[in-house]
């Protein structure tokens, strides 16, 4: 079915913009951010009109050494109100906690929090655990999300099943997530529509979360946006695990509202983003990011071969192709 030129050239009034630099980003840098670096993004994101900054995750400090990572894997609540104060702006502020990696104890009441919104990720196998948690952050007063990864991977009887689970819960958005930067636009229109309607069904929303791995995550969150998909990540000069993700500076600059402004965002890279680049900080497309997403694969190989200094693509490709048997 042709898509409507309108749904394009126009903006929806319920799209939101989510901006997760430092949660994915982090993923990049052990989540060692500078105080300078936060409160600049904090303030860009704020004159720039996104409606969420997610500040990392709520990992389980009995799970992860803090010696090893910097504070945003943590995301205690006094390090955001550091940065945020009581947060007098539109700008609502996010973290996400992954089933299995979050003690739901580091998750105070609302009212005890500069936290608005809980992001529960998860994988198919592991969706009781995320309702769990889905209901508790809800019982505390939390907005809720919930972010089903690797949906390239997934079969559409598993999909469909784990979405009607999902959407009885209180969370308000059900986010796709191309975990391997494995899907095409053609193939997320289809996903989002298995999406869109079961979120019509119990009246919910949803949202997409896109990876660079095949230089598409641009691509696939303004397809996305065009079927009705209304909640949008990006990231910052596209920071993120691996090949990265939806660039933030792209989507501002595509969607129509008035409200957001691409300004702030090019400031931010300008002073910030290209001096990680300067200081060794590695992200974004790369040929050993294509192959795996060619192959509908975890990254994590990939990651390895980035983090060796390895450049022996064709080895590589070899490597990958025979794992995949």
């Amino acid at each position: 079915m042709k898509k409507e030129i309108a749904k394009l050239m126009d903006f929806r009034s319920d799209v939101r913009v989510i901006d997760a630099t430092m949660r994915d980003g982090g993923l990049v840098n052990d989540f060692y951010f500078t105080d300078e670096f936060v409160k600049d993004l904090y303030f860009a994101n704020i004159r720039a009109g996104v409606d969420y900054m997610e500040f990392g995750y709520k990992a389980s400090r009995e799970l992860f050494d803090e010696n090893k990572y910097g504070k945003w894997k943590f995301c205690k609540d006094e390090d955001i109100r550091a940065v945020v104060g009581d947060n007098a702006s539109d700008l609502k502020i996010a973290v996400m906690a992954d089933v299995g990696r979050t003690n739901l104890n580091d998750i105070l009441p609302k009212e005890e929090s500069p936290i608005d919104l809980i992001r529960v990720a998860t994988y198919l196998h592991t969706i009781p655990g995320a309702v769990k948690m889905i209901e508790d952050a809800a019982a505390k007063g939390y907005e809720t999300t919930c972010n089903i990864m690797a949906i390239s991977n997934a079969r559409e009887s598993d999909t469909m099943a784990a979405l009607e689970m999902l959407a009885q819960t209180p969370a308000e958005c059900l986010y796709i997530v191309d975990s391997y930067g494995a899907l095409y636009p053609e193939q997320m229109a289809r996903v989002a529509d298995r999406f869109l309607e079961v979120a019509a069904k119990y009246n919910k929303k949803v949202g997409i979360h896109a990876h660079n791995n095949q230089q598409l995550a641009f691509a696939n969150t303004i397809e996305a946006v065009g079927d009705g998909v209304d909640w949008l990540d990006a990231t910052y000069a596209t920071m993120g695990r691996g090949a990265g993700n939806c660039a933030m500076e792209l989507l501002l600059g595509f969607l129509k509202n008035p409200k957001y402004n691409v300004y702030p965002v090019i400031q931010f890279i300008d002073k910030h983003m290209t001096q990680l680049k300067k200081d060794g900080i590695i992200w974004g497309y790369d040929l050993q990011y294509l192959m795996t997403g060619l192959l509908n694969q975890h990254p994590r190989t990939a990651i390895a071969f980035t983090k060796e200094g390895r450049k022996d693509y064709t080895q590589f490709y070899k490597e990958l192709v025979v794992q995949d048997d």
